[in-house]
């Protein structure tokens, strides 16, 4: 198949290198702007969240998709990173795999946390967002369309979403509750207004916590979701103030550096909370804290990989599910895969037809005038025998396409029966 991905997750490059690599929602706007207006002839799709970042894209009009190379050079030249220091650091697929590996990460079986609800949502957001830019064509619609699809089956027809599950309340139930016995009596700061902010106060909620205050660039962004679980907001000049005040810190921010700095903290942080203990929850890509601060005294930083362990523990709890949801990435997988080669057989044999069809009118003709006067009914007969004769030495071709469209050998096929049968492409 024509397409390809280019891109690094959690299951092999380091937090240090996502950081380097992800892309805030404008950096992707701009990312797929920019390879569209010179790559004309490629479709992509940017897929950018706290645990990966991966570049799809396909050639159109039958030609190759961009080598990985090309696909690896472009992600580190936009971050003005060398290549060579993150080339070991990618993974690459092409054709089936491709479409397989989307296919889970839709689904959330590829997630750090699997079941974990967010990331269908990203997926939907990085499609849209090539549609609206017009770098998303009818390979990207076709195989993006498909993954939403498996992973509404896999959320309809297994467990595994059964009990929400995030790598928030993997983070709340594994680590804040080690340094707090309670959290209604807790000041909670979230710095950030997104779907995980939200995600994260509905698990602090759960476990006892009542005291939010909402912190975000867009203040009326942090208005609203103060409203939503009944705590109150603050504007960003007012980080400093709130993180001397607060008990647990959850930053979810898309600003691509630090936003508290280890000499911000030291100066101005840590000597005026008086040894409190802070813990900190860093679920932005890149980070928002430094992680050097996670060494001050009463400082608990946690990010998304320190998580792993924990997240290794839901993957084993929820195994059992995990049979059901694979059978249905394999059928699916199986199910793209032959209708886009019967896609790309429908002008081969539309063409076979009319070509079979402009012999058997011309033959008609030749033998109706070589009969002279027949009656009509005579007529219509030889005319449905024609007709007969050519349906049953189509159909022989046409089952095999059919056949191998569900194999690998389709395209040979295809090539194959234009040479017998001298189709032009």
């Amino acid at each position: 198949m024509n397409l390809r991905m280019v891109g690094c997750s959690h299951h092999k490059t380091s937090i240090a290198i996502r950081e380097q690599l992800a892309f805030t929602p404008t950096e992707a706007a701009d990312a797929l702007t920019a390879w569209h207006q010179a790559h004309p002839g490629v479709e992509a799709v940017l897929l950018s969240t706290c645990n990966r970042t991966e570049f799809y894209a396909a050639g159109l009009d039958g030609a190759p998709a961009p080598t990985d190379s090309a696909l690896a050079e472009y992600l580190a030249a936009f971050h003005s990173i060398p290549v060579d220091q993150v080339a070991s650091e990618l993974v690459s697929l092409d054709g089936r795999a491709v479409v397989e590996h989307l296919f889970r990460v839709a689904a959330s079986l590829d997630s750090m946390v699997v079941g974990e609800p967010q990331i269908l949502a990203q997926v939907k957001s990085a499609y849209e967002l090539a549609c609206e830019l017009g770098s998303a064509g009818p390979h990207m619609h076709g195989c993006f369309q498909a993954a939403l699809r498996v992973a509404r089956r896999v959320a309809s027809e297994t467990a595994l979403h059964r009990h929400r599950v995030s790598i928030p309340s993997v983070a709340i139930a594994d680590f804040a509750s080690r340094i707090f016995e309670r959290f209604d009596d807790k000041e909670v700061l979230v710095i950030g207004a997104g779907e995980m902010a939200d995600e994260t106060l509905r698990y602090l909620r759960d476990s006892g916590a009542r005291r939010f205050t909402i912190l975000n660039r867009d203040h009326k962004r942090a208005e609203s979701l103060a409203a939503t679980w009944n705590g109150k907001a603050a504007t960003w000049g007012e980080l400093h103030q709130q993180l001397i005040q607060a008990d647990l810190v959850i930053s979810t921010t898309a600003a691509g550096h630090p936003i508290v700095t280890l000499d911000y903290y030291r100066q101005q942080i840590i000597n005026q909370r008086k040894q409190r203990p802070l813990f900190i929850l860093d679920l932005a890509m890149p980070r928002d804290f430094e992680p050097t601060i996670g060494d001050e005294l009463a400082t608990y930083l946690y990010s998304i990989d320190d998580l792993a362990a924990a997240c290794d523990q839901n993957r084993k709890n929820r195994q059992r599910e995990m049979p059901k949801a694979e059978r249905i990435i394999g059928e699916e997988t199986a199910r793209f895969l032959t209708d886009t080669r019967m896609q790309v057989s429908s002008p081969l044999i539309v063409q076979l037809r009319d070509e079979w069809d402009v012999v058997k009118q011309a033959e008609l003709t030749r033998l109706m005038n070589k009969l002279g006067d027949v009656d009509e009914v005579t007529r219509e007969e030889i005319t449905r025998f024609a007709d007969r004769l050519v349906n049953k030495l189509l159909h022989p071709p046409m089952k095999s396409l059919r056949d191998e469209a569900e194999s690998d050998n389709h395209s040979s096929l295809l090539d194959a029966l234009r040479r017998l049968f001298q189709l032009k492409e």
